[in-house]
Protein backbone atom coordinates (compact mmCIF):
# COMPACT_ATOMS: atom_id res chain seq x y z
CA UNK A 1 0.00 0.00 0.00
CA UNK A 2 1.33 3.23 -0.67
CA UNK A 3 1.43 6.14 1.59
CA UNK A 4 0.75 9.36 0.03
CA UNK A 5 -1.74 10.70 2.40
CA UNK A 6 0.96 11.39 4.65
CA UNK A 7 2.77 13.51 2.22
CA UNK A 8 -0.84 15.67 1.89
CA UNK A 9 -0.73 15.64 5.61
CA UNK A 10 2.62 16.95 6.01
CA UNK A 11 1.88 19.79 3.29
CA UNK A 12 -1.18 20.77 5.35
CA UNK A 13 1.21 20.67 7.98
CA UNK A 14 3.61 22.91 6.57
CA UNK A 15 0.56 25.46 4.99
CA UNK A 16 -0.66 25.75 8.86
CA UNK A 17 2.89 26.55 10.19
CA UNK A 18 3.36 29.19 7.40
CA UNK A 19 0.19 30.36 8.65
CA UNK A 20 1.25 31.20 11.92
CA UNK A 21 4.59 32.03 11.26
CA UNK A 22 2.72 34.85 9.17
CA UNK A 23 0.11 35.61 12.03
CA UNK A 24 3.34 35.79 14.87
CA UNK A 25 5.29 38.98 12.90
CA UNK A 26 3.42 40.99 14.21
CA UNK A 27 2.72 40.05 17.94
CA UNK A 28 6.94 39.62 17.74
CA UNK A 29 7.94 43.13 16.47
CA UNK A 30 5.02 45.31 17.19
CA UNK A 31 6.40 45.99 21.48
CA UNK A 32 10.18 46.34 20.67
CA UNK A 33 10.10 47.34 17.13
CA UNK A 34 7.00 48.88 15.90
CA UNK A 35 5.35 50.58 18.92
CA UNK A 36 8.80 52.62 19.07
CA UNK A 37 8.28 54.12 16.07
CA UNK A 38 4.70 54.58 16.03
CA UNK A 39 3.53 55.51 19.46
CA UNK A 40 1.48 52.72 19.97
CA UNK A 41 0.04 51.94 23.58
CA UNK A 42 -1.80 48.14 24.27
CA UNK A 43 -4.69 49.47 23.78
CA UNK A 44 -3.87 50.43 19.97
CA UNK A 45 -2.16 46.55 19.59
CA UNK A 46 -5.62 45.24 21.01
CA UNK A 47 -7.64 47.16 18.58
CA UNK A 48 -5.47 45.70 15.94
CA UNK A 49 -5.68 41.99 17.06
CA UNK A 50 -9.46 42.90 18.12
CA UNK A 51 -10.22 43.33 14.46
CA UNK A 52 -8.26 41.09 13.12
CA UNK A 53 -10.16 38.11 14.85
CA UNK A 54 -13.43 39.89 13.60
CA UNK A 55 -12.26 40.24 9.90
CA UNK A 56 -11.24 36.60 10.31
CA UNK A 57 -14.41 35.53 11.82
CA UNK A 58 -16.32 37.07 9.45
CA UNK A 59 -14.09 35.82 6.42
CA UNK A 60 -14.71 32.07 7.97
CA UNK A 61 -18.61 32.46 7.88
CA UNK A 62 -17.90 32.52 4.02
CA UNK A 63 -14.36 30.80 4.07
CA UNK A 64 -15.84 27.31 4.23
CA UNK A 65 -18.76 27.64 1.82
CA UNK A 66 -15.84 28.86 -0.49
CA UNK A 67 -13.83 25.75 -0.38
CA UNK A 68 -16.87 23.43 -1.04
CA UNK A 69 -17.71 25.74 -4.03
CA UNK A 70 -14.45 26.17 -5.13
CA UNK A 71 -12.74 23.01 -4.03
CA UNK A 72 -9.94 21.91 -1.82
CA UNK A 73 -7.44 22.47 -4.94
CA UNK A 74 -8.49 25.94 -6.55
CA UNK A 75 -9.55 27.59 -2.98
CA UNK A 76 -6.57 26.13 -0.70
CA UNK A 77 -4.37 28.30 -3.44
CA UNK A 78 -6.46 30.83 -3.41
CA UNK A 79 -6.82 31.16 -0.14
CA UNK A 80 -2.40 31.40 0.80
CA UNK A 81 -2.19 33.48 -2.02
CA UNK A 82 -4.23 36.00 -0.59
CA UNK A 83 -2.81 35.65 3.32
CA UNK A 84 0.81 36.03 1.81
CA UNK A 85 -0.10 38.79 -0.04
CA UNK A 86 -1.31 40.26 2.93
CA UNK A 87 1.28 39.50 4.72
CA UNK A 88 4.10 40.88 2.61
CA UNK A 89 1.98 44.40 2.10
CA UNK A 90 2.54 44.94 6.35
CA UNK A 91 5.97 45.91 5.14
CA UNK A 92 5.15 49.12 3.58
CA UNK A 93 2.97 50.44 6.83
CA UNK A 94 6.21 52.32 7.85
CA UNK A 95 6.47 54.54 4.47
CA UNK A 96 2.75 54.70 3.63
CA UNK A 97 2.26 56.76 7.28
CA UNK A 98 5.13 58.61 6.50
CA UNK A 99 4.16 60.48 3.17
CA UNK A 100 0.81 60.51 4.89
CA UNK A 101 2.23 62.63 7.77
CA UNK A 102 4.87 64.81 6.04
CA UNK A 103 8.10 63.01 7.24
CA UNK A 104 10.92 62.53 5.46
CA UNK A 105 11.96 59.07 7.72
CA UNK A 106 11.11 56.45 10.05
CA UNK A 107 13.77 58.30 12.48
CA UNK A 108 11.38 61.39 12.84
CA UNK A 109 8.43 59.57 13.33
CA UNK A 110 10.14 57.70 16.46
CA UNK A 111 11.35 61.51 17.83
CA UNK A 112 7.93 63.09 17.69
CA UNK A 113 7.01 63.82 21.24
CA UNK A 114 5.15 60.74 23.00
CA UNK A 115 1.86 61.77 24.39
CA UNK A 116 1.69 64.80 21.89
CA UNK A 117 -1.19 65.88 18.75
CA UNK A 118 1.74 64.31 16.14
CA UNK A 119 1.92 61.43 18.20
CA UNK A 120 -1.58 60.60 18.25
CA UNK A 121 -2.43 61.34 14.46
CA UNK A 122 0.64 58.84 13.64
CA UNK A 123 -0.55 56.25 15.92
CA UNK A 124 -3.91 56.70 14.03
CA UNK A 125 -2.82 56.02 10.90
CA UNK A 126 -0.10 53.36 11.18
CA UNK A 127 -3.11 51.27 13.19
CA UNK A 128 -5.60 52.14 10.31
CA UNK A 129 -2.70 50.81 7.64
CA UNK A 130 -1.97 47.91 10.21
CA UNK A 131 -5.48 47.12 9.86
CA UNK A 132 -6.17 46.92 6.12
CA UNK A 133 -3.19 44.49 5.77
CA UNK A 134 -4.45 42.32 8.58
CA UNK A 135 -7.72 42.36 6.99
CA UNK A 136 -6.37 41.04 4.27
CA UNK A 137 -4.41 38.54 5.71
CA UNK A 138 -7.65 36.96 7.63
CA UNK A 139 -9.60 37.44 5.14
CA UNK A 140 -6.67 34.33 3.26
CA UNK A 141 -5.88 33.02 6.55
CA UNK A 142 -9.76 31.88 7.16
CA UNK A 143 -9.71 29.34 4.06
CA UNK A 144 -6.59 27.39 6.14
CA UNK A 145 -8.53 25.25 8.55
CA UNK A 146 -11.99 24.43 5.77
CA UNK A 147 -9.70 22.99 3.36
CA UNK A 148 -7.57 21.22 5.87
CA UNK A 149 -10.08 19.29 7.37
CA UNK A 150 -11.85 18.81 3.91
CA UNK A 151 -8.93 17.50 2.91
CA UNK A 152 -8.52 15.47 5.70
CA UNK A 153 -11.67 13.79 5.54
CA UNK A 154 -10.57 13.27 1.67
CA UNK A 155 -7.37 11.67 2.44
CA UNK A 156 -8.16 9.60 5.76
CA UNK A 157 -10.56 7.53 7.04
CA UNK A 158 -12.53 8.14 10.50
CA UNK A 159 -10.33 6.35 12.98
CA UNK A 160 -7.03 7.98 11.50
CA UNK A 161 -8.68 11.67 11.26
CA UNK A 162 -7.54 12.78 14.61
CA UNK A 163 -4.56 11.81 14.68
CA UNK A 164 -3.92 13.46 11.28
CA UNK A 165 -5.57 16.34 12.01
CA UNK A 166 -3.62 16.64 15.10
CA UNK A 167 -0.22 16.45 12.98
CA UNK A 168 -1.09 19.24 10.95
CA UNK A 169 -2.76 21.39 13.95
CA UNK A 170 0.56 21.19 15.37
CA UNK A 171 1.78 23.19 12.39
CA UNK A 172 0.25 26.23 14.65
CA UNK A 173 2.18 25.39 17.23
CA UNK A 174 5.76 24.61 15.05
CA UNK A 175 5.02 27.94 13.36
CA UNK A 176 4.88 29.89 16.71
CA UNK A 177 8.17 28.10 17.85
CA UNK A 178 9.81 28.83 14.53
CA UNK A 179 8.53 32.44 14.86
CA UNK A 180 10.03 33.40 17.78
CA UNK A 181 13.82 31.77 16.87
CA UNK A 182 13.65 33.71 13.67
CA UNK A 183 11.33 36.73 13.29
CA UNK A 184 13.05 38.78 15.70
CA UNK A 185 16.64 38.16 14.90
CA UNK A 186 15.25 39.12 11.24
CA UNK A 187 13.83 42.25 12.62
CA UNK A 188 16.97 42.87 14.26
CA UNK A 189 19.36 42.58 11.39
CA UNK A 190 16.97 43.81 7.95
CA UNK A 191 14.57 45.69 10.22
CA UNK A 192 10.74 44.86 10.79
CA UNK A 193 9.65 45.05 7.44
CA UNK A 194 11.74 42.11 6.14
CA UNK A 195 10.61 40.35 8.82
CA UNK A 196 7.01 40.72 7.01
CA UNK A 197 8.43 40.31 3.40
CA UNK A 198 10.53 36.92 4.10
CA UNK A 199 8.06 34.97 6.18
CA UNK A 200 5.55 36.47 3.70
CA UNK A 201 7.26 34.91 0.68
CA UNK A 202 7.19 31.11 1.84
CA UNK A 203 3.06 30.94 0.49
CA UNK A 204 4.59 31.37 -2.55
CA UNK A 205 6.66 28.48 -2.30
CA UNK A 206 3.91 26.09 -0.98
CA UNK A 207 1.81 27.12 -4.01
CA UNK A 208 4.26 25.56 -6.65
CA UNK A 209 4.40 22.43 -3.79
CA UNK A 210 0.15 22.23 -3.90
CA UNK A 211 -0.15 22.94 -7.61
CA UNK A 212 2.27 19.89 -7.94
CA UNK A 213 1.22 17.11 -5.52
CA UNK A 214 -2.78 17.90 -4.82
CA UNK A 215 -5.63 15.42 -6.58
CA UNK A 216 -8.01 13.58 -4.96
CA UNK A 217 -7.23 10.06 -3.52
CA UNK A 218 -9.20 8.27 -6.54
CA UNK A 219 -7.50 10.90 -8.88
CA UNK A 220 -4.01 11.01 -7.82
CA UNK A 221 -1.47 9.34 -9.30
CA UNK A 222 0.75 9.07 -6.17
CA UNK A 223 -2.39 6.79 -4.60
CA UNK A 224 -2.57 3.06 -5.85
CA UNK A 225 -5.26 1.17 -5.00
CA UNK A 226 -4.63 -0.70 -1.75
CA UNK A 227 -4.52 2.85 -0.54
CA UNK A 228 -7.56 3.96 -1.76
CA UNK A 229 -9.14 1.28 -0.67
CA UNK A 230 -7.74 1.95 2.89
CA UNK A 231 -9.01 5.68 2.76
CA UNK A 232 -12.33 5.18 1.31
CA UNK A 233 -13.14 2.08 4.18
CA UNK A 234 -15.84 4.04 6.03
CA UNK A 235 -18.28 4.36 2.67
CA UNK A 236 -20.98 2.08 2.66
CA UNK A 237 -21.42 -0.78 0.59
CA UNK A 238 -24.54 0.49 -0.68
CA UNK A 239 -21.97 3.89 -1.55
CA UNK A 240 -19.19 1.27 -2.61
CA UNK A 241 -21.93 0.03 -5.17
CA UNK A 242 -22.85 3.52 -6.81
CA UNK A 243 -19.77 5.74 -6.51
CA UNK A 244 -21.79 7.91 -8.67
CA UNK A 245 -24.17 8.34 -6.10
CA UNK A 246 -21.84 8.87 -3.52
CA UNK A 247 -20.42 11.75 -5.89
CA UNK A 248 -23.40 13.34 -6.01
CA UNK A 249 -23.96 13.68 -1.65
CA UNK A 250 -25.84 16.02 -0.89
CA UNK A 251 -25.02 19.22 0.64
CA UNK A 252 -26.88 20.64 3.80
CA UNK A 253 -28.31 24.55 2.55
CA UNK A 254 -26.04 27.18 4.63
CA UNK A 255 -29.07 28.20 6.66
CA UNK A 256 -30.26 24.65 7.60
CA UNK A 257 -26.93 23.71 9.19
CA UNK A 258 -27.98 25.95 12.23
CA UNK A 259 -31.07 23.62 12.51
CA UNK A 260 -28.76 20.65 14.35
CA UNK A 261 -27.22 20.79 17.71
CA UNK A 262 -24.01 19.49 16.54
CA UNK A 263 -23.80 22.74 14.59
CA UNK A 264 -23.77 24.69 17.70
CA UNK A 265 -21.93 22.37 19.70
CA UNK A 266 -18.93 23.29 17.53
CA UNK A 267 -19.30 27.04 17.65
CA UNK A 268 -20.07 27.10 21.68
CA UNK A 269 -16.29 24.66 21.46
CA UNK A 270 -14.64 27.34 19.15
CA UNK A 271 -16.25 30.44 21.05
CA UNK A 272 -15.09 29.65 24.50
CA UNK A 273 -11.61 28.21 23.08
CA UNK A 274 -10.00 30.03 20.34
CA UNK A 275 -9.77 33.30 21.90
CA UNK A 276 -7.42 31.27 24.36
CA UNK A 277 -4.97 30.19 22.23
CA UNK A 278 -5.23 33.95 20.06
CA UNK A 279 -4.63 35.46 23.17
CA UNK A 280 -1.42 33.92 24.51
CA UNK A 281 0.01 33.81 20.58
CA UNK A 282 -0.49 37.33 20.55
CA UNK A 283 0.26 38.62 24.19
CA UNK A 284 2.73 36.41 24.98
CA UNK A 285 5.91 37.86 23.78
CA UNK A 286 4.67 41.29 25.61
CA UNK A 287 3.91 39.46 28.90
CA UNK A 288 7.28 38.05 29.15
CA UNK A 289 8.74 42.31 27.76
CA UNK A 290 6.17 43.80 29.96
CA UNK A 291 6.70 41.72 32.92
CA UNK A 292 9.99 40.81 33.21
CA UNK A 293 12.01 43.37 30.93
CA UNK A 294 12.82 40.39 28.44
CA UNK A 295 12.24 41.97 24.59
CA UNK A 296 11.53 39.67 21.83
CA UNK A 297 15.05 40.01 20.47
CA UNK A 298 16.71 39.28 23.67
CA UNK A 299 18.20 35.92 24.35
CA UNK A 300 16.26 35.15 27.51
CA UNK A 301 13.18 36.16 25.22
CA UNK A 302 13.54 34.05 22.64
CA UNK A 303 14.07 31.21 24.92
CA UNK A 304 11.14 31.64 27.22
CA UNK A 305 8.92 31.39 23.66
CA UNK A 306 11.17 28.56 22.10
CA UNK A 307 10.08 27.08 25.09
CA UNK A 308 6.41 28.02 25.72
CA UNK A 309 6.14 26.13 21.97
CA UNK A 310 8.36 23.64 22.39
CA UNK A 311 5.95 22.38 25.39
CA UNK A 312 3.10 22.68 23.18
CA UNK A 313 4.73 20.79 19.79
CA UNK A 314 5.50 18.11 21.79
CA UNK A 315 2.84 17.20 23.60
CA UNK A 316 -0.08 18.03 21.63
CA UNK A 317 0.52 15.64 18.62
CA UNK A 318 0.06 13.11 21.40
CA UNK A 319 -3.72 14.41 21.71
CA UNK A 320 -4.60 13.04 18.60
CA UNK A 321 -4.01 9.34 19.58
CA UNK A 322 -6.05 8.88 22.46
CA UNK A 323 -9.56 9.06 21.06
CA UNK A 324 -8.21 6.30 18.96
CA UNK A 325 -6.82 4.25 22.41
CA UNK A 326 -10.55 5.03 24.05
CA UNK A 327 -11.96 3.41 20.40
CA UNK A 328 -9.81 0.51 19.58
CA UNK A 329 -8.51 -0.50 22.83
CA UNK A 330 -11.57 0.28 25.19
CA UNK A 331 -14.55 -0.44 22.40
CA UNK A 332 -15.62 3.11 22.56
CA UNK A 333 -17.44 5.19 19.53
CA UNK A 334 -15.53 7.43 17.98
CA UNK A 335 -17.77 10.23 19.63
CA UNK A 336 -17.64 9.25 22.84
CA UNK A 337 -13.96 8.67 23.00
CA UNK A 338 -12.77 12.07 21.13
CA UNK A 339 -14.95 13.82 24.17
CA UNK A 340 -13.59 11.54 27.27
CA UNK A 341 -10.21 13.01 25.71
CA UNK A 342 -11.07 16.65 25.24
CA UNK A 343 -12.21 16.59 29.32
CA UNK A 344 -8.56 15.25 29.74
CA UNK A 345 -7.12 17.97 27.67
CA UNK A 346 -10.01 20.76 29.37
CA UNK A 347 -8.57 20.50 32.51
CA UNK A 348 -4.94 21.31 31.00
CA UNK A 349 -5.51 25.21 31.15
CA UNK A 350 -6.51 24.86 34.78
CA UNK A 351 -2.55 25.22 35.19
CA UNK A 352 -2.74 28.89 34.13
CA UNK A 353 -4.30 29.94 37.46
CA UNK A 354 -0.88 29.23 38.62
CA UNK A 355 1.46 31.15 36.10
CA UNK A 356 1.65 34.36 37.02
CA UNK A 357 1.39 33.80 41.02
CA UNK A 358 4.79 31.44 40.45
CA UNK A 359 6.21 33.92 38.28
CA UNK A 360 7.67 36.09 41.05
CA UNK A 361 9.76 33.44 41.63
CA UNK A 362 11.33 32.75 38.15
CA UNK A 363 9.79 33.79 34.37
CA UNK A 364 10.68 29.86 33.59
CA UNK A 365 7.14 29.07 35.67
CA UNK A 366 4.72 31.35 33.68
CA UNK A 367 6.51 29.92 30.22
CA UNK A 368 6.48 26.29 31.06
CA UNK A 369 2.54 26.38 32.16
CA UNK A 370 1.37 28.08 29.37
CA UNK A 371 2.96 25.77 27.42
CA UNK A 372 1.36 23.08 28.77
CA UNK A 373 -2.18 25.25 28.29
CA UNK A 374 -0.99 25.44 25.06
CA UNK A 375 -0.52 21.64 24.61
CA UNK A 376 -4.14 21.04 25.99
CA UNK A 377 -5.59 23.65 23.37
CA UNK A 378 -3.56 22.02 20.22
CA UNK A 379 -4.63 18.18 21.91
CA UNK A 380 -8.69 19.74 22.22
CA UNK A 381 -8.30 21.70 18.77
CA UNK A 382 -7.36 18.70 16.92
CA UNK A 383 -9.98 16.62 18.42
CA UNK A 384 -12.97 19.24 18.03
CA UNK A 385 -12.08 19.76 14.46
CA UNK A 386 -12.20 15.92 14.07
CA UNK A 387 -15.95 15.63 15.60
CA UNK A 388 -17.00 17.45 12.80
CA UNK A 389 -16.19 14.65 10.30
CA UNK A 390 -18.20 12.44 12.48
CA UNK A 391 -21.17 14.13 12.32
CA UNK A 392 -21.36 15.78 8.80
CA UNK A 393 -21.54 14.69 5.50
CA UNK A 394 -18.20 15.23 3.48
CA UNK A 395 -20.03 17.68 1.51
CA UNK A 396 -20.87 20.16 4.41
CA UNK A 397 -17.70 19.60 6.48
CA UNK A 398 -16.13 22.87 4.71
CA UNK A 399 -19.07 25.16 5.77
CA UNK A 400 -19.91 23.87 9.44
CA UNK A 401 -15.54 24.69 9.90
CA UNK A 402 -15.92 27.81 8.93
CA UNK A 403 -19.52 28.78 10.79
CA UNK A 404 -17.60 27.78 14.04
CA UNK A 405 -14.11 28.77 13.24
CA UNK A 406 -16.19 32.42 12.99
CA UNK A 407 -17.44 31.95 16.47
CA UNK A 408 -13.69 31.26 17.23
CA UNK A 409 -12.52 34.69 16.04
CA UNK A 410 -15.62 36.24 17.31
CA UNK A 411 -14.29 34.74 21.34
CA UNK A 412 -10.74 35.88 20.26
CA UNK A 413 -12.03 39.39 19.14
CA UNK A 414 -13.40 39.96 22.89
CA UNK A 415 -10.79 38.38 24.95
CA UNK A 416 -7.98 39.93 22.49
CA UNK A 417 -9.75 43.60 22.09
CA UNK A 418 -10.88 43.62 25.74
CA UNK A 419 -7.48 43.02 27.31
CA UNK A 420 -5.62 45.58 25.06
CA UNK A 421 -8.04 48.23 26.88
CA UNK A 422 -8.09 45.99 30.53
CA UNK A 423 -4.02 46.80 30.32
CA UNK A 424 -3.99 49.87 29.41
CA UNK A 425 -6.09 51.03 31.79
CA UNK A 426 -4.74 48.76 34.67
CA UNK A 427 -1.60 50.09 34.18
CA UNK A 428 -2.70 53.78 34.49
CA UNK A 429 -4.79 52.73 38.00
CA UNK A 430 -1.41 51.41 39.07
CA UNK A 431 -2.42 50.32 43.01
CA UNK A 432 -5.60 51.34 42.74
CA UNK A 433 -6.54 48.09 40.97
CA UNK A 434 -5.71 44.77 42.61
CA UNK A 435 -6.48 41.54 41.98
CA UNK A 436 -5.41 38.05 43.91
CA UNK A 437 -2.21 40.30 45.59
CA UNK A 438 -1.30 41.65 42.35
CA UNK A 439 -1.48 45.79 41.04
CA UNK A 440 -1.89 47.40 38.43
CA UNK A 441 -1.01 45.44 35.33
CA UNK A 442 0.11 42.07 36.54
CA UNK A 443 -3.27 42.15 38.19
CA UNK A 444 -4.83 42.40 35.22
CA UNK A 445 -2.79 39.86 33.14
CA UNK A 446 -3.35 37.81 36.36
CA UNK A 447 -7.93 38.31 35.53
CA UNK A 448 -6.86 37.21 31.91
CA UNK A 449 -5.33 34.17 33.38
CA UNK A 450 -8.21 32.83 35.30
CA UNK A 451 -10.88 33.44 32.55
CA UNK A 452 -8.64 31.56 29.96
CA UNK A 453 -8.41 28.70 32.50
CA UNK A 454 -11.56 27.84 33.32
CA UNK A 455 -13.40 28.00 29.30
CA UNK A 456 -12.40 24.80 28.60
CA UNK A 457 -14.43 23.38 31.19
CA UNK A 458 -17.09 25.55 30.62
CA UNK A 459 -17.26 24.48 26.57
CA UNK A 460 -17.10 21.44 27.16
CA UNK A 461 -19.64 20.98 29.43
CA UNK A 462 -22.25 22.62 27.24
CA UNK A 463 -20.91 20.30 24.17
CA UNK A 464 -21.78 17.56 26.01
CA UNK A 465 -25.50 18.97 27.38
CA UNK A 466 -26.38 19.75 22.95
CA UNK A 467 -24.89 16.40 22.01
CA UNK A 468 -24.78 13.76 24.57
CA UNK A 469 -24.24 10.81 22.10
CA UNK A 470 -23.09 10.06 18.95
CA UNK A 471 -25.76 11.32 16.45
CA UNK A 472 -24.56 11.86 12.79
CA UNK A 473 -26.55 14.00 10.65
CA UNK A 474 -28.38 12.21 6.92
CA UNK A 475 -29.26 13.95 4.87
CA UNK A 476 -32.27 13.12 3.14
Amino acid sequence: MSNFRWVICALLFLATTINYMDRQVLSLTWKDFIAPEFHWSDADYGTITGWFSIFYAIANLFAGKFIDWMGTKKGYLIAIFVWSTGAVMHAGCGWVAMQVEGYDSIEALRLVQAGSDAAVAIATISVWLFLSCRMILALGEAGNFPAAIKVTAEYFPKKDRAFSTSIFNSGASVGALAAPATIPLLARAWGWEMAFIIIGVLGYVWMGLWMWLYEKPHKSKFVNQAELNYIEQDIDIAEVQNKQEAKEEKVIPFFDCFKYKQTWSFIVGKFMTDGVWWFFLFWAPAYFSDQYGYTSDSTMGILLILTLYAIVTVLSIGGGYLPTYFVEKKGMNPYLGRMRAMLIFACFPVLGLFAQPLGAYSAWWPAILIGLLGAGHQAWSANLFSTIGDMFPKSTIGTITGIGSMAGGVGSFLINKGSGNFFTWAESQGAAFSFFGFEGKPAAYMVVFCICAVAYLIGWCIMKTLVPKYKPIVVE
